[in-house]
């Protein structure tokens, strides 16, 4: 099986389109109210309908699922809720058949406490794993050992009774962190990476890739100038500090090192890695990218916030194009943590389809390989639930001032009028929102005008086009809330414009621009200038 998918070159990645799902709420087939591994085998057609190149799923692996499977209990089998091994190597064979690369999330930085790992390295301070985690002593006074802090809010710090000792965790108390100082829980960890690889995997998404190595000498992480004047306003403290010394460790260098030396034993593999580095995400990004020896790609959360302008995307892009030098970017705008993107971008009068067919056409156009996050091809929303229906930890912890992520997490709809919109026959395990429905998979099949039509056939004509999948990138001029650039390579050059604004733009064309042909987009060509309407865009091929 691991070599199905070899013959479509090494370099894949670059300019790929990923598809992620979320395995919990795809479709369920065992009628328990959780989607499984079988049902993402049976809509893998849906997924390669739309042109896409690879799937990424978030985690299926055995789990508590106190972080919904972000708390990987053991790494080399599948949750009996998603189904078993055989269920995985048949879903694997299925996507190769299609033609689709598969991807799975690796979630290196911190296990489950109930791994066996953790229950063996907090049983004593000399057992052979008691240095397989971050433990430290106490401060005189009791205090922990310095002031690092969750991602899920309070102290990074958990006091354990039987080694009389704390153990530090970057997100919930039950996900505590191991400890990459340790040559053995590397070893380790890149085993569990080579039995997945030998099950035909064509690639990893790793899972917060710049957690992995924290600081040897535990020192405090400073304030952040904003927040020492009060002008933060941030909800979440973990945001008050300048991250230092918890994160983004020179050492974690090494280690990508190491994981791309493993990538490289079998043939045209690749991973993307999650980069969460406030302040610092580019500069991380071209580190991690850099000299061909370490990650293929990364994303960023530089385009997945509530910014939607001609200035700030093209801000991202610029910073990104200055920084790395020989790295990639995978562009994202929506994903399993963040609000949807048609949600956030679209105002109280705003329509989100036109919102969502501008973005597909805005993502296919950036240089950099992108990801979808399921739904989005059908401009779901985010969903508005009830505390009462809430899963996520986070969201429990913090209602009302955060929601959570189980907004963005609600089951598929594949039927309009099927129980639970097709996604399982018995109650699911979030909700289906009564919005959603309308938008059904089976409703905008049979619609040239749908959003997921619009999907179809911006991700074709990237596909037809070169220049958009791996071409250079030249930003042009323009004024009020208009993005203009120059797409060139494979002996193309195309010029794409986007108008974010809520009312029509013109942007005049520069007198050495010839257009050739317009390829797709509902502006007016004159003899001068484009005509834009709201939320308008165009790509044209040059002369």
């Amino acid at each position: 099986m691991a070599d199905d998918n070899a013959g479509q070159g090494a370099d894949w990645w670059r300019g790929c389109v990923i598809y992620q799902v979320y395995p919990r709420s795809f479709q369920d087939t065992t009628g328990d109210g959780s989607g499984d591994l079988r049902g993402i085998t049976t809509r893998l057609g849906h997924i390669a309908s739309l042109g896409v190149d690879a799937v990424w799923l978030s985690p299926f692996f055995k789990s508590p699922m106190a972080d919904m499977g972000y708390d990987v209990s053991d790494y080399r089998d599948v949750d009996p809720m998603f189904g078993s091994l055989e269920d995985f190597d048949a879903l694997v064979t299925e996507a190769h058949r299609l033609g689709l690369k598969v991807v799975i999330d690796q979630v290196l930085s911190h296990s489950s406490d109930k791994h066996e790992w953790f229950v063996q390295s907090r049983a004593s301070r000399d057992n052979p794993k008691a240095d397989w985690y971050v433990w430290a002593d106490t401060k005189p006074d009791g205090n922990a050992p310095n002031n690092w802090l969750s991602v899920f809010g309070g102290p990074a710090w958990e006091w354990d009774s039987t080694r009389r000792q704390y153990y530090m965790h970057n997100f919930l108390a039950s996900q505590p962190d191991l400890n990459f100082h340790n040559p053995e829980v590397q070893d380790a960890l890149l085993d569990t990476v080579r039995f997945w690889l030998e099950r035909g995997v064509d690639g990893f998404r790793l899972d917060t890739v710049n957690y992995y190595v924290h600081d040897r000498w535990l020192r405090s992480n400073p304030p952040l100038a904003s927040s020492v004047a009060g002008t933060n306003g941030e909800t979440n403290t973990y945001l008050y500090q300048e991250h230092l010394f918890d994160k983004t460790q020179p050492e974690n260098l090494a280690f990508l090192r190491r994981f791309r030396g493993l990538l490289d034993e079998y043939p045209d593999r690749a991973a993307v890695g999650e980069i969460g580095d406030e302040g610092r995400s580019l500069q991380t990004l071209a580190a991690y990218t850099s000299g061909g020896d370490k990650l293929q790609m990364c994303y960023t959360f530089d385009l997945l916030g509530p910014q939607f302008s001609a200035t700030h995307v093209r801000g991202c892009v610029e910073a990104f194009e200055q920084a790395v030098t020989d790295g990639w970017v995978c562009w994202a705008f929506s994903n399993h943590d963040v609000v949807r993107h048609v949600s956030r971008w679209t105002g109280p009068d705003g329509d989100a389809d036109a919102v969502a067919r501008f973005s597909i056409m805005l993502l296919a156009c950036l240089r950099g390989s992108i990801c979808l996050y399921q739904g989005e091809e059908l401009g779901l929303e985010e969903a508005e639930l009830a505390y009462e229906d809430l899963r996520d930890p986070v969201g429990i912890r913090f209602w009302p001032g955060v929601k959570g992520r189980d907004g963005c997490r609600t089951p598929m709809v594949w039927e309009a009028g099927a129980d639970n919109a097709g996604f399982s026959t018995a109650r699911p395990w979030l909700p289906v929102p009564a919005s959603h429905r309308a938008r059904a998979t089976d409703v905008q099949n049979g619609s040239e005008q749908s959003v997921l039509s619009a999907y179809r056939s911006t991700l074709a004509l990237r596909r037809r086009h070169p220049a958009l999948v791996s071409g250079s990138i030249r930003f042009l001029d323009a004024e009020g809330d208009v993005l203009a650039f120059i797409r060139e390579g494979g002996g193309q050059r195309l010029l794409c414009v986007f108008n974010f604004a809520g009312e029509p733009a013109n942007w005049p064309l520069p007198p050495d621009i010839g257009v050739a042909a317009v390829l797709a987009g509902a502006a007016v060509v004159e003899a001068e200038a484009l005509s834009l309407p709201a939320l308008g865009c165009f790509l044209g091929r040059l002369d």
